[in-house]
């Protein structure tokens, strides 16, 4: 059976003037949609559920991970016993020794006979979205 729709035998044609129109979300501007920083990111991508997925290989996304943790787990000023330590780190991810190495030679924490401490965010390495434009990646290929 041929229908009006078709310009069968039955009717005229409808007309793509004549069709609906779909009505479409208006795209927003590019200039005005909001670029995530490289830290933002990282943390998105290894940070899942308050759980890190994966210990980064590459150095500088390890570098945003272990600023995190530093940030959000250790409090300044505070002693911790390498216990304590280890017990905040399970909670993040299984390789808490891996985690500490990291954090301690990293500059993040320090450790004396045993004793671990936040070291002031002044002492800590540079932030990975502070002046990347004059940083080399270390996660870019040799062509770019």
């Amino acid at each position: 059976m041929v229908g009006p729709w078709t310009g069968g035998l039955t009717g005229p044609a409808v007309s793509a003037d004549d069709a609906p129109v779909m009505p479409t979300d208006p795209q927003p501007d590019p200039a005005e949609r909001r670029r995530y920083t490289f830290t933002e990111r990282v943390v998105h991508a290894f940070i899942v559920d308050g759980r890190l997925t994966t210990i980064p290989a590459r150095e500088r996304k390890r570098q945003v991970i272990l600023r995190y943790l530093a940030r959000h787990d250790f409090e300044e000023d505070r002693d911790y016993p390498e216990r304590e330590v280890d017990q905040r780190l399970a909670l993040r991810h299984r390789d808490v020794a891996a985690l500490r190495r990291y954090l301690v030679d990293a500059g993040y924490l320090e450790r004396q006979a045993g004793i671990y401490r936040r070291r002031p965010v002044a002492d800590w390495p540079a932030d990975p979205d502070i002046g990347a434009a004059d940083q080399p990646r270390d996660d870019a290929s040799p062509e770019e």
